[in-house]
This record gives structure tokens, C-alpha cells and sequence, in this order.
């Protein structure tokens, strides 16, 4: 059985800090889950353009607001406490968090993230090993 609480993520390697968004990764692929689970905060005003080439991700809004555009189709879809939505076909979409508030996110993804992943030059994490 894995137990973590959030305090003992933070300021460790696990508290992924880059600009727009903050990840504390609570499981990752050494834990042999098959998939990995993150509390990411995306920061006030941030606005992301991420194509995630290499993996499926579902994501649950626990805190604040924004909104995704699938860059496929041009939608923007609001984002409030409550929503989820997941990039099934590994959608190149825009996240963006409403310049008045952050927004707080429960992401999985699969194949499961190593920990310490940041986005590349195209919004994507490259596949581990």
C-alpha cells in the first residue's frame, strides 16, 4: 500500500516547478501503478499550448477557473471546479487560468510520468524508457 500526503511532496524532487505551472508528483512510474497522478497548480493568468505526443492525460479541476482549446477544432471549452477532461487523442490544446485566480488540477497520465519531466519545445514529455 502507497500512503503520501502533499506535505511530503513539496520541496522535495518531486515539486516540479516551471513557468506557468507548479507539478507534485504524488505517484510516478516507479511505483508500478501503470499510470502516475500529479496535483498541479497552473498559476494565475498562465495560458500553455502542450501537445502531449507520448501520452493520454486526464485531467479533474479541484480548484479555481480557466479554460482548453482543442487546437484541432478551434472549441474553447470553460474550466470551473468540477470539470474533467481528458485528451484522448493527444490533443494539442491551449490551458489557460483565469488571470484573477490559479487553477488546481489532478492529472493522470498514461504511460505513467518518471517525476521529473518538464515540457519540451512542443508542449510534450518525452516517452521514458
Amino acid at each position: 500500500m502507497i500512503v503520501k500526503h502533499l506535505d511530503d511532496i513539496l520541496g522535495t524532487a518531486a515539486d516540479v516547478d516551471a513557468e506557468g505551472w507548479t507539478s507534485r508528483r504524488l505517484i510516478y512510474k516507479d511505483a508500478g501503478m501503470g499510470y502516475s497522478v500529479n496535483d498541479t497548480i497552473i498559476k494565475q493568468g498562465a495560458e500553455l499550448e502542450m501537445h502531449y505526443r507520448n501520452h493520454l492525460e486526464t485531467v479533474y479541476c479541484i480548484e479555481g477557473s480557466g479554460e482548453i482549446t482543442d487546437l484541432a477544432t478551434g472549441v474553447t471549452h470553460p474550466i470551473r471546479v468540477g470539470t474533467l477532461y481528458a485528451l484522448n487523442n493527444h490533443d494539442r490544446h491551449i490551458l489557460r487560468a483565469n488571470k484573477g485566480t490559479h487553477m488546481r488540477m489532478v492529472c493522470v497520465f498514461n504511460p505513467p510520468l518518471t517525476g521529473r519531466e518538464v515540457h519540451d519545445e512542443t508542449g510534450a514529455y518525452a516517452l521514458s524508457e
